[in-house]
């Protein structure tokens, strides 16, 4: 993967479009990265992996937050293109984020989805083919390309030195993680976990069958229950050997044994069924006989009731037959006591009616009543028009009465809509006003808010500039003291050298003996060997001289590294403090920075709370405008009701005259026509209710006089002497219905009686002595239940043997079926116990994905290893370990040898320097795995993000020249630092510019410096 142009806009510190030519950085194999703290270096590579991904590092990506510049003008979208060949194929990918953008119609913003654009070139027609605008698409194709997931990307591409020297050193357990997330060993994870779940499963499903023989043996065991030997179960736990066998051979004997108590059972129930059907035969026959008995006696006892009851029974029949000859005088009866209870109704209807009338009418006939009615109609209806005349009279006064009321509300209202109308004008003017002092303090506020941030910054920046300055001051003091005893470790180290140098022929002769060679000439013969003299110093004195220097040039370095940042950034606070202030004016204080923040921020809630009032100022003026109108429209229509209402009252007044007229006549001597009429009708009633009940009690006598004829007419030819007589031999329908069913009682009774002593069998077993049915129900009884007894007894057995013969057959079953699970269940935990690492046959413990991990880290060191040697002179070697530390698991250590001492140590007691340059090594030798793991895809452009800072100066020639010498294999690496020396070492740059408008970038090749 090469990259060759990245266009960024609007994208993050970016306001504007920058364009980075990695061609042209490319050309020279090693190009720098550098730039002031925020001013967007780390930007840049956060553009290359959001167009590669469509996100930003994670490390980097906040829930939520914007990719948007806040530097970028209105309208402007933020947009990365990229431009790369990956393979043989050019691409050009471009990526929209999701983001606000002005409405196309009115005001205000609206949010812009995400969009992606994936071209390629054509050598054969120069020129880009649209391939697809899907999100989705578009990350499968750059994933399958590539080969890597954005992690591995920014893992191996965009180096963070800061990961690997935390890999250096972390323990086994964090190195797989990050092991395991670059070469996607989830795989080997997931096939472990699949192992132990088919153990699991296996293990639960040999338990659960287990569980389930154990369950059938514990219920063999209750229903072999009081069968002696076979009385208990089988004791046992799941997973126990030889559980089967014993469930198995227990199970025989019990269904012998319950065989045995079948055939007993059966003989007990053969002889208890003998024994109780005789028995029964004999209850039988006695419950007979005594049967026949009792009704014989009963039937004695019956007829002596009846012949007792004989002359009871003649005299119920005469009454019914008396009854009978009456029942043709009841017709004439019932019309009788009808047309009496008539005839005084009817009389005391009329008496009460002549009450109600004038005392001369007292003894008016029927004829003369209605006579006068019928004048007192003529009367009433004389009467009609006089009456619809009253009622009009009443609606008219109703009406007048309405128009003066409303006259009066339509008063009230011409009166209130006048007053109100006269304060229209200055009420109009002070709304006016008050909307538009709103508005002013709308667009004050919003002046005031456009300074007001810069102020803020300003006073932040001058609160930093003066911390900074205090911190340059210290940080002076402190490398003024740090270069002091470099200088004097270094003088300290001079000397002690000098003088192991003067006596090194002392130190050489210890070591030689009689006839040995000498190390500088070579003689055997050794007449003057030199001797040690008091102030001798020995190598390891030299060595920790050396040691000790080497740490103050280390605090040396650190030192002025620490004072340029602080400087740098002082500088950039006093810019940032002195930000809008005219050239040449003075450094602003702290206090009167902050007195200007106070002062708009005071001007700016005061503005704010103003314009906060606008929307209510102008709903206030509209409500008044409103009312205007409606009030207006109120008088307008007051006034036109008023003309309309004059008319009307005048014709009210007209149609008045003429009814009273009218009413006049109508009333005579009453106080009202209603109340003549109303009289009249009264008087029309009672002379209607008096004719017709005059008429009525006529008419009651003469059907009175009717029946009474009838009735002695029909007693007569009855046979009855008078029609009372007839009377009294009549019965209610109760009575009779009563006589006759205890007639047909005796009657029935004494058939009966007579049938009973008639039958042969009960006379002649009258004759024979008293039957004794107790006891032989007793001896019948005592069979049934040994019977039952006996058959309890069997259906228990059967039951027993045939539960038995079917959980004996399950029992097999499960113990059939139980074997290939077993089996099963030993080759899976074996094989989980392995790739866990838990198997005594793992001699290591190590898991799978361990194991696999572990030859992927050998692999990372041997490619880091030859990088290594080269930045340390050749005096370290990374090496992979797989022996175990206490009881932890083995497989993911790692060591680095020292060709210095021959020692093997961890790699967490690294130096600063040495972890630098060693996790550098191992961060390219790892780019190495991981692109040969990824199909082979070339990745011809790495960046290194800081760590520079921590070498000397023969310790950074060595680096550069190892990262030089990845030009070999066509590669080119962007170095991302502060570090100065680097400047002057790498002709090849990439300067990002921080501004207020927003950062830029310079690309300077060869010290040419083109624009971004």
């Amino acid at each position: 993967m090469r990259l060759h142009r990245l266009e960024i806009t609007a994208f993050g510190p970016f306001g504007t479009t920058q364009t980075v030519d990695f061609d042209a950085l490319s050309s020279a194999g090693l190009f720098l990265l550098h730039g002031p703290t925020g001013a967007g270096k780390t930007s840049v590579l956060d553009a290359v992996c959001f167009a590669l991904y469509g996100s930003v590092p994670g490390v980097r990506q906040t829930p939520g937050g914007s990719l948007r510049s806040d530097h970028a003008p209105v309208g402007t979208s933020t947009e990365v293109l990229l431009e790369l060949t990956v393979g043989d194929r050019r691409l050009e990918i471009t990526r929209r984020p999701a983001q606000q953008r002005p409405k196309k119609r009115g005001g205000g913003f609206t949010t812009e989805k995400a969009q992606t654009w994936l071209r390629e070139y054509d050598p054969a027609t120069r020129a880009w083919n649209g391939l697809s605008r899907s999100h989705q698409e578009i990350g499968e194709e750059i994933t399958q390309l590539l080969g890597m997931s954005r992690e591995q990307f920014c893992q191996v591409v965009l180096l963070p030195q800061g990961d690997f020297a935390r890999f250096l050193r972390a323990d086994a357990e964090a190195r797989g993680k990050l092991l395991g997330r670059l070469f996607d060993t989830r795989r080997f994870a997931a096939v472990e976990e699949r192992l132990a779940e088919l153990r699991r499963g296996a293990q639960q499903q040999v338990e659960e069958g287990d569980e389930r023989l154990l369950a059938l043996a514990h219920r063999m065991g209750q229903a072999a229950r009081g069968l002696g030997a076979a009385d208990s179960s089988v004791e046992g736990r799941p997973g126990e050997p030889g559980l089967a066998d014993a469930v198995l051979s227990w199970a025989a004997v019990a269904r012998t044994e319950a065989r045995e108590a079948l055939d007993i059972a059966r003989v007990r129930l053969d002889t208890a069924e003998a024994r109780q059907r005789a028995a029964r035969a004999a209850l039988e026959a006695e419950n007979d006989l005594a049967a026949r008995q009792a009704r014989h006696a009963d039937a004695l006892l019956r007829k002596e009731r009846l012949t007792a009851h004989a002359p009871e029974r003649d005299r119920l029949q005469a009454a019914l037959d008396l009854s009978l000859k009456a029942d043709r005088v009841a017709p004439a009866l019932g019309l009788r006591e009808d047309a009496e209870r008539a005839y005084r109704a009817a009389r005391t209807a009329r008496e009460r009616a002549r009450a109600l009338l004038a005392p001369e009418l007292a003894d008016a006939g029927a004829e003369q009543l209605a006579a006068l009615g019928d004048r007192l109609r003529e009367e009433l209806g004389g009467l009609e028009a006089a009456r619809r005349a009253e009622r009009r009279a009443a609606a008219v006064a109703g009406e007048r009465t309405a128009l003066a009321r409303e006259a009066r509300a339509d008063d009230d209202v011409l009166r209130d809509a006048a007053n109100w109308l006269a304060g229209w004008e200055p009420r109009r003017a002070a709304l006016t006003e008050h909307v538009e002092a709103a508005r002013d303090a709308a667009a004050r506020a919003e002046h005031l808010a456009g300074r007001l941030d810069p102020a803020r910054r300003r006073l932040a920046a001058a609160r930093r500039r003066d911390a900074l300055a205090e911190g340059a001051r210290v940080a002076e003091a402190r490398l003024a003291d740090a270069r002091e005893r470099r200088n004097t470790a270094h003088e300290n180290w001079l000397d002690v050298k000098s003088r192991r140098l003067e006596g090194i022929a002392a130190e050489l002769a210890v070591t030689l003996g009689p006839g040995d060679p000498c190390q500088v000439c070579g003689s055997t013969d050794h007449p003057a060997p030199a001797r040690t003299t008091v102030d001798h110093v020995d190598r390891a004195t030299e060595d920790a001289a050396y040691a000790a220097y080497t740490r103050a040039e280390e605090t040396r370095t650190t030192a002025e590294r620490e004072l340029a940042v602080t400087r740098e950034s002082l500088a950039a606070a006093r810019d940032e403090a002195l930000d809008g202030a005219p050239a040449g004016a003075p450094e602003p204080t702290v206090a009167e920075l902050a007195l200007d923040v106070d002062a708009l921020t005071r001007r700016h809630a005061e503005a704010h709370a103003l314009a906060g009032q606008t929307h209510g100022a102008r709903e206030a003026l509209a409500r008044a405008e409103r009312e205007h109108e409606e009030r207006v429209a109120a008088q307008r229509e007051a006034e036109r009701r008023v003309a309309a209402r004059t008319s009307r009252r005048e014709a009210l007044d007209r149609e008045q005259a003429t009814l009273d007229e009218e009413l006049a006549r109508g009333r005579g001597a009453f106080a009202s026509v209603a109340e003549h009429a109303d009289r009249l009708e009264r008087r029309i009633a009672l002379l209607a209710d008096a004719t017709g009940a005059v008429r009525a009690a006529e008419l009651a006598a003469q059907h009175l006089k009717e029946a009474d004829d009838r009735l002695s007419d029909a007693a007569y030819r009855a046979g009855f002497t008078t029609p009372a007589e007839a009377s009294a031999a009549l019965l209610r329908e109760a009575e009779r219905r009563d006589h006759q069913q205890r007639v047909d009682a005796w009657q029935a009774e004494a058939a009966a009686v007579a049938d009973r002593l008639a039958e042969p069998g009960t006379a002649a077993a009258a004759a024979l002595p008293p039957a004794d049915p107790h006891a032989a129900a007793a001896v019948h009884a005592a069979a049934e239940r040994a019977l039952r007894e006996a058959d309890s007894v069997l259906a228990a057995a059967r039951e027993r043997a045939t539960g038995l013969d079917g959980l004996s057959r399950q029992a097999a079953a499960e113990v059939r079926r139980l074997g290939p699970l077993r089996e099963e269940y030993d080759r899976v935990a074996r094989l989980a116990a392995l790739t866990a690492g838990t198997s005594t046959e793992n001699e290591r413990r190590m898991r799978l994905e361990s194991y696999v991990l572990a030859a992927r880290l050998e692999q990372v060191a041997a490619a880091a290893t030859a990088r290594l040697q080269r930045m340390s002179s050749g005096r370290y070697t990374l090496v992979h370990s797989d022996a175990r530390s206490g009881g932890k698991r083995a497989g993911l250590g790692l060591h680095v040898v020292d060709a210095w001492t021959g020692n093997e140590r961890d790699t967490a007691t690294l130096s600063g320097g040495e972890t630098f340059f060693a996790s550098l090594a191992l961060a390219l030798g790892l780019a190495d795995v991981v692109t040969d793991e990824a199909g082979g895809v070339r990745l011809d452009t790495l960046f290194i993000d800081e760590g520079f800072g921590s070498l000397d100066e023969q310790t950074l020639d060595e680096v550069l020249d190892v990262l030089d010498s990845l030009r070999e294999r066509d590669r080119s690496v962007g170095i991302v630092s502060h570090v100065g020396d680097l400047r002057r070492r790498i002709p090849a740059q990439l300067e990002v510019v921080k501004a207020r408008q927003g950062s830029a970038v310079r690309l300077r090749t060869g010290g040419e410096a083109l624009g971004g």
